[in-house]
């Protein structure tokens, strides 16, 4: 329990720590195709999800290899968050405390509704069902409660998928959070040259973790693409905060390169850096099964999404239908679509059975998405009103 401890202090560090610098802060200008893209991402893990959840099961192999890469969803996840923070706070002086504070209010009241509303589910599972992700949780039960309560399960690999399971990534982003205000100081020191490097060094470090795997199997070299999710070093690798540190830290580095470049890079760079940034996933979309799932899930591809990032936020003209508002609004309800669709996709696929599959996949996305936009309309824009500072939260 050494890693829980960690997180739970870290969290209540993070709550309660004195303000670094205070200092107003100006507005920086909202970047909306990047919001859109969030939506995307988000969609990316309901297509995973939908997969696993075998309400698609069929499909063209194209479609069935990128649905099962659709946790990349998550890195892209990460380093936006860390693109997007820079973006918002890198002009300006932070107040670490403010900072936390408006994380919180951004994050936790929906990371708390999704644990209310699958609590009945999470408990009934570990009480009277054989699922072995949550073994661990049913044998410490109340660790696990306190765990999550306290967005630290991600600290404990068995532990990390239990009560609303998507929730591993918000543990791993309450760190990344707690160490933003050090990370930017550290960040703004950096020459363009440095944030490149950095940027490197961070694919580098999270390539030798996926590599380490790979050649010592220390799961048993037959688990080494096992989708097993009671693998105590394969959950390390996929749901540790310091392993997947370098992704944040990428996002961060890209955005202190944006700032920093920004009245000299040329927009017509927007579209290649976009291509390449595309041309990941479809790369990988056919290499499923031909390179060890490892290397796939890595960090090491976050500078693609870097790239696709850096090319959005100059904002050419070929990717101007992604600040439509309707793509805009999607886009602020993706992060309560990312915690509630693997709820409301169990609910209803087992109500809509009877149904064509087509119908009862669309069932599915048009539930989740009604679902999203209910809770960031009546939970997460009051909360944020409600518990955040007043300055801004990006």
């Amino acid at each position: 329990m050494g890693f829980s401890r960690r997180g739970a202090a870290a969290l209540a560090l993070a709550l309660l720590a004195s303000p670094w610098n205070r200092a107003p802060r100006a507005r920086a200008s909202q970047l909306n195709a990047l919001t859109s893209l969030r939506f995307f991402a988000a969609l990316i893990v309901v297509l995973f999800h939908l997969r696993v959840m075998q309400v698609i099961s069929g499909g063209p192999w194209w479609y069935q290899n990128f649905a099962s890469i659709g946790y990349l969803g998550v890195n892209c996840f990460f380093v936006l968050s860390g693109f997007i923070l820079v973006y918002t706070y890198g002009t300006s002086t932070v107040d670490a405390r403010q900072f936390w504070q408006a994380r919180f209010a951004r994050i936790y009241p929906a990371y708390a509704l999704s644990l209310l509303v699958t609590a009945p589910y999470f408990f009934y599972a570990v009480g009277h069902l054989d699922i072995p992700f949550l073994a661990w949780s049913k044998q410490h039960l109340a660790a696990a409660g306190i765990l999550t309560l306290g967005l630290s399960q991600a600290w404990v690999p068995q532990g990390a998928l239990t009560w609303n399971a998507v929730c591993w990534s918000l543990s791993v982003e309450a760190f990344f959070y707690l160490l933003f205000p050090g990370l930017l100081f550290w960040v703004r020191r950096l020459t363009s040259r440095g944030l490149a490097l950095g940027i490197a060094g961070c694919s580098l470090s999270s390539l030798t973790l996926s590599l380490l795997y790979v050649f010592l199997h220390p799961d048993g070299i037959d688990k080494i693409n096992s989708l097993e999710t009671t693998l105590l070093w394969k959950n390390v690798l996929s749901y540790n905060p310091v392993v997947r540190l370098p992704e944040f830290v990428t996002g961060m580095l890209a955005g202190q390169l944006f700032l920093v470049d920004r009245g000299n890079t040329n927009r017509k760079l927007a579209l290649p850096l976009v291509s390449i940034g595309l041309c990941v996933p479809v790369i990988l979309t056919g290499l499923v099964g031909r390179i060890p799932s490892p290397l796939i899930c890595a960090g090491f591809l976050s500078p693609a999404f870097a790239a696709l990032i850096y090319g959005l936020a100059l904002r050419s003209g070929s990717a101007a239908f992604l600040e439509w508002r309707w793509l805009v609004l999607l886009g602020e309800a993706s992060y309560s679509l990312y915690l509630l669709h693997s709820f409301v996709i169990q609910r209803i696929s087992a109500a809509t059975s009877a149904l064509p599959s087509w119908l009862q996949v669309s069932a599915c996305l048009a539930a989740a998405i009604a679902a999203s936009l209910i809770c960031s309309r009546l939970v997460e824009q009051p909360a944020r009103k409600l518990l955040g500072p007043a300055a801004r939260d990006g």
